[in-house]
């Protein structure tokens, strides 16, 4: 992991993949932005907001891959997490090729 990039807790950890999710059309809806502002708090939605917007995809997933494997998550956990991916992929009523790509890609990181 990158040295000047810090741990996250699970909130932020979610927060980062749900903002991929938003980003996986390159579309970042005013739907998907409030979808994820309601599952987190205000100073962690606008910390990660920032960081993510300055991260290359690749650098997403590398950070949530180093991040992952600091946490344990429970079978429930993931299935929340997954279930959450999915409300953020379909805030807008479409489900593309570029969002399921990335579905898979994170279902190889989760699991």
């Amino acid at each position: 992991m990158n040295s000047k990039q810090k741990h996250w807790n699970k909130s932020e950890l979610q927060t980062y993949i749900l903002m991929l999710c938003a980003n996986a059309d390159s579309n970042v809806t005013n739907e998907e932005l409030e979808l994820i502002k309601l599952k987190t708090d205000k100073d962690t939605f606008e910390t990660i907001y920032r960081e993510f917007s300055s991260d290359t995809e690749e650098e997403s997933l590398e950070k949530i891959q180093d991040n992952l494997v600091l946490h344990e998550y429970s079978h429930k956990e993931l299935v929340r997490l997954r279930k959450e991916m999915f409300e953020v992929f379909f805030s807008d009523k479409k489900y593309t090729r570029m969002e399921n790509t990335l579905d898979k890609i994170l279902d190889n990181i989760l699991y």
